[in-house]
């Protein structure tokens, strides 16, 4: 019979690439990744990896062993998470991701919570994009993590991810205090903004990825991707940008925040390994994602704070 750990080496290798990275995966030294190798290919007769310069490649015969190994050891993930499941107990390390916004706005109720209701669960956190998220579920070295998808651009969950949509987060146009459109009543198309000296994230981001779909042959002047960060820029009257609600809890003195239309929403969902489903640490972190959810301090319409120069006009209403 094929040994167990053997087979974990052989997947690493196939998934990271090189004994090192293995090696950290498994959180056991380089060399036993190297000898767990031999004496696999030892019992099976075969070459199953050959170097390719820094790294190591699969041969045929090592990729068919590796799929299988793979299939293998989600086959233990379910039976371990059934086990955990049927103890009830919650504990053990979870590594959870998030997107910035949602690491501001959410992490910090729901690590809190966790740790109150669960102190034997050992929490790690890690800020990273979509698809570093996706890629670390993947791999095993991420359990929980918080996705975001614009509704113009549809995100494919990978296969063996399992997810669960907490909400929508509206995003509103930010307006420099003293703009001839802050004053106005009822929401405004992007269209009338269109020739403003626009704010936004940097090229490769979800969020300017949306924007230049919204608005085709726009070329942001400021690229920042910190949106309190693009918020200063607002106040100060260097242009106009585009912020979703869970990123602000409030907004600084010459914002003025007024809603789109059409209405402009991200998707927020929690994914998982879905072999990993009947874990009771997953089940506790996504409730514990679902109340942080419900109380998140952005969650209300449109929020206007005005300098003391505007105090005196009339009161602006926001819809």
């Amino acid at each position: 019979m094929l040994d167990f750990s053997r087979l974990q080496a052989l997947r690493a290798v196939q998934t990271f690439g090189t004994v090192t990275a293995a090696a950290g995966a498994l959180h056991i030294t380089p060399s036993a990744v190297s000898q767990h190798l031999a004496k696999l290919e030892r019992e099976t007769r075969t070459t199953l990896v050959e170097k390719d310069g820094r790294r190591l490649r699969l041969t045929e015969a090592g990729r068919v062993l590796a799929e299988h190994a793979g299939r293998v050891l989600a086959a233990v993930e379910e039976a371990e998470a059934a086990l955990a499941a049927h103890q009830e107990t919650v504990s053990g390390r979870l590594s959870v991701s998030s997107f910035p916004t949602a690491c501001r706005g959410l992490l910090p109720h729901t690590l809190r919570r966790l740790s109150a209701e669960h102190p034997d669960l050992e929490l790690t956190l890690l800020e990273t994009d979509r698809d570093a998220s996706f890629d670390g579920i993947l791999r095993g070295i991420i359990d929980v993590a918080l996705i975001d998808e614009w509704l113009e651009i549809p995100v494919t969950f990978p296969p063996g991810v399992a997810n669960v949509e907490l909400g929508l987060d509206v995003g509103d146009l930010m307006l420099p205090a003293g703009h001839h459109l802050a004053f106005g009543e009822g929401p405004i198309t992007l269209e009338e903004v269109r020739e403003e000296r626009w704010i936004g994230s940097q090229p490769g981001t979800v969020c300017h990825e949306w924007l230049l779909r919204m608005l085709p042959g726009l070329q942001p002047s400021i690229l920042v991707n910190e949106f309190e960060t693009q918020l200063t820029f607002v106040a100060e009257g260097l242009g106009v940008a585009f912020v979703p609600r869970l990123a602000r809890a409030s907004l600084p003195a010459g914002v003025v925040a007024r809603p789109v239309t059409p209405e402009a929403a991200r998707r927020v969902s929690v994914a998982w390994r879905a072999a990993a489903s009947g874990r009771p640490a997953i089940g506790a972190t996504v409730a514990a994602l679902q109340d942080a959810w419900r109380h998140r301090p952005s969650s209300s319409a449109p929020m206007t704070q005005l300098p003391e120069w505007v105090s005196g006009r009339d009161v602006i209403h926001v819809v």
